[in-house]
């Protein structure tokens, strides 16, 4: 079956470009490797976005979905392997079956950076985790340690603090880069212990779970749980052949959110630009949605 526009992606980005297209009366199909709602699962509370007051990531999610539902816009759970222009035509190709359509838009997202350390890939799962609330009641009353200084840092840090007995706070600088109204929240917080200048150089296990950390190659702390929050890189292996990224892995695109490649668009955080936000997602997918549709009147 032929799709005037495939969505890549089940995050805020995607769902609001998946709406808008619906409504322009596009044939919409969209695809997802994981579970709606992408990275917004992984958030333990959201205060930001205007008319939800404060809401989980999971609750978000789930609201998200519950748009998709109510306007019966389809979707596969596979994951995309390799995109093919063939002219006007797109096709995609997955790990179940193959898909065409005139439009793409890419909203896969990011994922979170790792240390790169040995040992890491076996542990994630194992005492290593980039998600608080997925994995934090595992560690009640037990020494955790958090890596970061951003936003999602400090967030998980205040988190994990009421459940755990003590929290290492890492950071590789001397200040921290988040919000002040988190930064006051945390400085209240009394069994947290930061390490600035810092960062982790191995990684220790014990009966194939974590069992210690070593900082700057020097002093060994033994915890339980290590949750990374080192910043992002954008979910994009699929689209390598495509030559549409920049150094860095973020997708390229105009002011219409078009790539070089015409009738394949991106939006969300898999794209190169200054702000991150739920919001701003929302927004980038809305606007891909409302110009692809211009071609259709």
């Amino acid at each position: 079956m032929k799709y005037d526009l495939i969505v890549i992606g089940m995050g805020i980005a995607g769902i609001s470009a998946a709406i808008y297209a619906k409504n322009s009366g596009l044939n919409v199909l969209m695809l997802e490797k994981e579970m709606p709602g992408g990275l917004t699962n992984k958030i333990n509370t959201i205060n930001n976005y205007p008319g939800l007051g404060e809401i989980s990531g999971p609750d978000l999610s789930f609201k998200l979905f519950e748009s998709i539902n109510q306007m019966k816009i389809p979707y596969k759970i596979l994951e995309v392997k390799r995109i093919i222009v063939k002219g006007e035509m797109k096709v995609i190709e997955s790990d179940k079956e193959k898909f065409k359509a005139k439009n793409i838009i890419i909203a896969t997202g990011r994922k979170r950076r790792a240390l790169g350390l040995k040992k890491e890939r076996e542990l994630l799962g194992h005492g290593i985790s980039n998600c608080a609330l997925c994995d934090g009641a595992l560690y009640k009353n037990k020494v955790i340690a958090v890596v970061g200084g951003g936003n999602s840092a400090v967030e998980e840090a205040i988190y994990l603090s009421n459940l755990g007995k003590k929290v290492y706070l890492i950071h590789r600088k001397d200040s921290f880069k988040a919000d002040n109204s988190l930064i006051e929240e945390l400085n209240k917080k009394e069994n947290i212990e930061y390490y600035w200048n810092s960062e982790i150089t191995s990684l220790e296990e014990e009966n194939g779970n974590l069992s210690s950390i070593e900082i700057n190659h020097q002093e060994i702390l033994k915890v339980e749980g290590l949750f990374v929050y080192i910043g992002f890189e954008p979910n994009i292996n699929f689209i390598k052949d495509l030559n549409i990224a920049d150094k860095n892995g973020y997708i390229k695109v105009n002011k219409n959110f078009e790539t070089k490649i015409p009738g394949i668009y991106a939006v969300g955080d898999a794209i190169k630009k200054d702000v991150y936000q739920l919001v701003t997602a929302a927004s980038d997918g809305a606007v891909a949605a409302i110009n692809i549709s211009k071609n259709f009147r």
